[in-house]
C-alpha cells in the first residue's frame, strides 16, 4: 500500500444499506402496476422507438448518447422485481454487448455521440454515468463477475480523461451520478484511487451546495440554462447524500433539507415536486414539471434516504410517487407526458403555450412529446420506488420507509426471514406486516416509519395491545422472533388544506392529493395504437371555487372508499373519493392553452352550489388542484 492511500479517509457509512433487487417481490396493487409498465411503453420500447431498437449502444446506428443507457437503467429492476423472463432476456442483451465491446482503453459506449445543443461530442463521460449506474443493479442482481472489471477499467478511463478535459455541460452538473457509482465500486473493492477520483469528480462538479445557499432562480425563468434546469435540480438533490459519505458532514443532513425546502419556497406543487418546462417555472399550477425531474427526484431522496434515514425524506418520496409519477402516464402506460400540470384542464398541441422553452405538445399523452430524453428517462420511477420499499439497518434492523403491498425477504446471522406486507395504502390507512421465520427464532429491530402527517397511529403486535406511535418517527419493535407474527400498523389519516398560489386551497388526506375530477375526451392524433399520440379535452366544467372550512376541512368533505382493482391509478378505478361543494366561478378561464392563474381567494360567485367530486391526483389526467374557496366577506366578486 502507498503512502498516500494510508492517509485517505474511508467512505462514511450509510445510516440505511438499500437491499438487492432479489432481496423484494412488490404483490397487490403495485405489482399490478409494474405489470401494466411492462406490457406498456417501458417493455415495448426496444421494439420500435428507434433511438431504443436501433441504439449505437447495442451496434446500431440511431442514438448513441444517454437514451438506451436511461432506458436500461429502468427496465433492468423492473424486470428482477417482477422475475420477468422476457425483460431481462432484453436486459442481457445491453449488458452482453455493451461489455463485449468494451474498448481496450476501458471507455464504455460509443466514442462519437452527436447530441443536442452540445459543444463536445467525442468522449462525453455523462451518458456513462447512466450505464454504470444500471451495471452496478445488474451485477446484484446475477452476481455477474465481469462487472467490477470492466467497471474498474471505465472508471481509471475517466479518471484519465478528466485530467485532460474536465467535467463539462451535462456532466458537470450531474457529477453526484458518477461519484455514487465510484462509491459503489469502492465498497466492493476497498481501492483508494476510487476516492481520489470521487473527490476529484466533486472538485469538477457543479457546486450546488453554492447554489442552493445562494440562490439566484427564485422566479419563472425566461430563458434556459444549465443552471436552471429543472432535471439538474432533481438529480442535484443527492449531492449532500454522496458528499456525506465522502467527507462524514452531519451538517449535510441539513443541507439536504435546505435544498428541498428553497425549492418548495420558489417553485413548489402540491404533489411535492416543484415546476420546470425545462427551466425553474415559478408557483403557478398551471405551469408544469418535466417527467425526468420526477423519476429523478425520487431517486434522489432515496438516495438521501439510505445515506441519512430521515421521516421528512420518506414522506416527501411517498407524496410524489403516489400523485406525480402516475398522473403523468396514461393509465395504461402506453403514453406519457413531457410536461404534467396540477391544474391540467386540457392536453392539446397548440402554438399558444404557457411554458417556458418547452413546445406546442409538451402536455399531450404520446411516445416522445416534445422531446425524447422522457421517454427514455421514465422507467425507473415504479421500479427504484419499489426496491426502496425497504432497507437493511441500522446494525441487523430491517427498515419500512415507504408503504406499499410486498415481500421481503432477508437473513439474519443465517437465518431466513421473511415479511408480507399487506395492505391497500396509500388508500386506505391500515398496513399488516407478517414476519416470519421458518424452522426456528431470530433477533433483530423491525424499525416502522410513523409518517409526519398522521395523528394517533397505533402499532400493534400479535395479540398484545396498541401501542401509541409519534409521528415523525421510527417504531421500533426489538424482540425475539418466533414462526408468523403479524404486526399492525393504523396511520390516521387526518385532513389539511394546503394554501397555494393566490391562496388557492388543495385538499390533502395523508400521502394523496384530492382534486377536482373532469370528464375526459381522448382523441387520437398521431401515431398507431397501441404507441398513439392523444389530446384530452374537458367534457364537464372545471372552474370551481370550493366551500369550504380552511381550519376544519373535515366538516366541509366526506371521503368514500371503494375497492382497489387492477388499475387503480386511473379515474374510473380510483379507490377513494371525496364529495365537497362548490360554484362556479365564470370569470376563471383558460388562457394560454392552460388554466389561468386562481382568481385571489375567497371569491364570491352568483353560480347554484353543487357537489363536486375529488379523486385523488395520481388517478387523473385532466384536474384541478388548486382551486380558490369561497368565503362570507369576499375580497373579489367575480361573476357572468
Amino acid at each position: 500500500m502507498n503512502d498516500k492511500a494510508m492517509f485517505i479517509r474511508p467512505l462514511v457509512e450509510r445510516a440505511l444499506q438499500p437491499l438487492p433487487l432479489r432481496t423484494l417481490r412488490p404483490t397487490g396493487w403495485l405489482r399490478n402496476q409494474l405489470r401494466l409498465q411492462a406490457e406498456g411503453l417501458s417493455g415495448h420500447l426496444d421494439e420500435f422507438w428507434p433511438d431504443i431498437a436501433d441504439s449505437q449502444w447495442i451496434g446500431g446506428t440511431a442514438d448513441g448518447w444517454e437514451r438506451g443507457p436511461y432506458w436500461l437503467d429502468g427496465v433492468l429492476p423492473l424486470a428482477f422485481l417482477l422475475d420477468d423472463e422476457r425483460l431481462k432476456g432484453k436486459a442481457r442483451h445491453w449488458i452482453d454487448y455493451i461489455l463485449s465491446h468494451q474498448h481496450h482503453d476501458g471507455w464504455l459506449g460509443p466514442i462519437e455521440a452527436p447530441h443536442f445543443g452540445s459543444i463536445e461530442t467525442r468522449l462525453d463521460p455523462w451518458p456513462t454515468f447512466i450505464l454504470l449506474k444500471a451495471m452496478a443493479q445488474w451485477q446484484e442482481a446475477t452476481g455477474d463477475v465481469r462487472i467490477v472489471p470492466a467497471m474498474q477499467r471505465a472508471l481509471h478511463r475517466i479518471d484519465a480523461l478528466l485530467d485532460e478535459k474536465p467535467l463539462y455541460e451535462w456532466a458537470k452538473m450531474r457529477w453526484p451520478d458518477l461519484a455514487l457509482s465510484i462509491q459503489w465500486l469502492h465498497e466492493r473493492t476497498g481501492e483508494a484511487w476510487l476516492l481520489d477520483l470521487a473527490r476529484k469528480v466533486q472538485a469538477q462538479g457543479y457546486d450546488w451546495q453554492a447554489h442552493c445557499a445562494n440562490f439566484r432562480y427564485r422566479e419563472k425563468q425566461p430563458q434556459w440554462m444549465l443552471e436552471n434546469h429543472v432535471v439538474n435540480h432533481a438529480m442535484a438533490l443527492k449531492e449532500p447524500a454522496i458528499r456525506f459519505r465522502l467527507s462524514g458532514n452531519q451538517g449535510e443532513r441539513v443541507n439536504a433539507a435546505r435544498f428541498i425546502e428553497t425549492l418548495d419556497t420558489y417553485h413548489g406543487q402540491a404533489t411535492g415536486i416543484f415546476t420546470g418546462d425545462e427551466s425553474l417555472a415559478g408557483k403557478n399550477p398551471s405551469q408544469g414539471t418535466e417527467l425526468c425531474a420526477v423519476v429523478e427526484y425520487m431517486f434522489s431522496l432515496e438516495m438521501l434516504l439510505a445515506a441519512f434515514g430521515e421521516v421528512a425524506f420518506a414522506d416527501r418520496l411517498e407524496c410524489i410517487a403516489f400523485n406525480a409519477l402516475p398522473a403523468t402516464f396514461k393509465p395504461d402506460m402506453w403514453a406519457h407526458q413531457y410536461d404534467q400540470q396540477a391544474n391540467q384542464v386540457i392536453c392539446r398541441i397548440s402554438e399558444e403555450r404557457i411554458y417556458t422553452n418547452n413546445t406546442a405538445d409538451a402536455n399531450i399523452f404520446g411516445v416522445a412529446p416534445n422531446f425524447g430524453c422522457c421517454t427514455a428517462n421514465m422507467h425507473q420511477g415504479w421500479p427504484k420506488f419499489a426496491a426502496h420499499l425497504w432497507m437493511r439497518g441500522p446494525g441487523e434492523a430491517v427498515t419500512a420507509l415507504a408503504y406499499a403491498p410486498c415481500t421481503v425477504v432477508f437473513e439474519v446471522k443465517g437465518r431466513p426471514v421473511r415479511i408480507d406486507v399487506r395492505t391497500n395504502y396509500p388508500f386506505e390507512e391500515t398496513i399488516e406486516c407478517v414476519v416470519l421465520v421458518e424452522g426456528g427464532h431470530a433477533h433483530f429491530p423491525l424499525r416502522l416509519r410513523i409518517p409526519g402527517w398522521t395523528k394517533g397511529a397505533e402499532v400493534t403486535v400479535g395479540k398484545d395491545a396498541a401501542q401509541a406511535a409519534e409521528a415523525g418517527t421510527f417504531y421500533v419493535i426489538e424482540r425475539e422472533w418466533h414462526g408468523s407474527t403479524t404486526v399492525r400498523l393504523h396511520l390516521p389519516m387526518p385532513v389539511t388544506i394546503r394554501t397555494g398560489y393566490n391562496s388557492a386551497v388543495s385538499v390533502v388526506r395523508g400521502p394523496l392529493i384530492y382534486v377536482l375530477k373532469i370528464g375526459e375526451d381522448w382523441r387520437q392524433v398521431r401515431g398507431e395504437l397501441p404507441h398513439a399520440d392523444w389530446e384530452v379535452y374537458p367534457t364537464s366544467p372545471w372552474n370551481y371555487a370550493l366551500q369550504i372550512d380552511r381550519d376544519h376541512p373535515e366538516k366541509s368533505i366526506a371521503f368514500a372508499l371503494s375497492s382497489v382493482g387492477d388499475c387503480p391509478f386511473s379515474p374510473q378505478g380510483a379507490p377513494v373519493r371525496a364529495n365537497v361543494q362548490g360554484r362556479r366561478v365564470p370569470m376563471w378561464t383558460v388562457a394560454r392553452n392552460a388554466a389561468a392563474p386562481p382568481p385571489p381567494s375567497p371569491v364570491a360567485s352568483d353560480e347554484p352550489l353543487e357537489d363536486l367530486t375529488l379523486i385523488p391526483y395520481g388517478c387523473t389526467n385532466l384536474r384541478v388542484t388548486e382551486l380558490p374557496s369561497l368565503g362570507p366577506a369576499p375580497t373579489m366578486r367575480l361573476q357572468a
